[in-house]
Order: C-alpha cells, then sequence, then structure tokens
C-alpha cells in the first residue's frame, strides 16, 4: 500500500477502514505519505493501529504537504503513538 501511494499521482481520498492494517502497514503508509502529493484525506479508522503505526504514520506526515483529514478512530493508540503524530 504505501508503494502505491507514494507512486499515486492522481488519487484525492482514500478509505481504508476496517482492513486490519495493524502497526506494520501503517509504518508502510507513513513512507508512502512522506512521497505522496497528491492524497487530502485518509480514512483508517478500525484498524488495529497501536503506538509504533501512529509513530509512522506521524515520520510520513513530517513530509507530507497535502493531507487535511486523517482518521484513526476506533484504534489503539495510546500517549506514545499520539506524541508521534503529533510531532
Amino acid at each position: 500500500l504505501g508503494e502505491g501511494l507514494a507512486a499515486n499521482k492522481a488519487l484525492t481520498e482514500l478509505d481504508l477502514g476496517s482492513n486490519q492494517i495493524g502497526n506494520a502497514g501503517a509504518v508502510g503508509l507513513g513512507e508512502g505519505l512522506a512521497l505522496n502529493a497528491t492524497l487530502t484525506k485518509l480514512y483508517l479508522g478500525s484498524n488495529q493501529i497501536g503506538d509504533a503505526g501512529a509513530v509512522g504514520l506521524g515520520e510520513g506526515l513530517a513530509a507530507n504537504t497535502t493531507l487535511t483529514t486523517l482518521d484513526l478512530e476506533h484504534n489503539q493508540i495510546g500517549d506514545a503513538g499520539m506524541v508521534g503524530l503529533s510531532e
């Protein structure tokens, strides 16, 4: 998923809710987000994402300038994950 997101030149909205992406998938998406310049909305609700996945997403978001909406409801993100997302 991350590689596809990095190569994407047209997709602006992506809903991956309830797909059991988990931490490894979220880290991969974070890597793709770092290189993506078109996505504005990403929905990742109910995907069993924890702190490690949130940190990986945060690393990608640090380099991303287009994403304006990120939905992470109903995941297992704790304090460490929230810090990783906000940095």
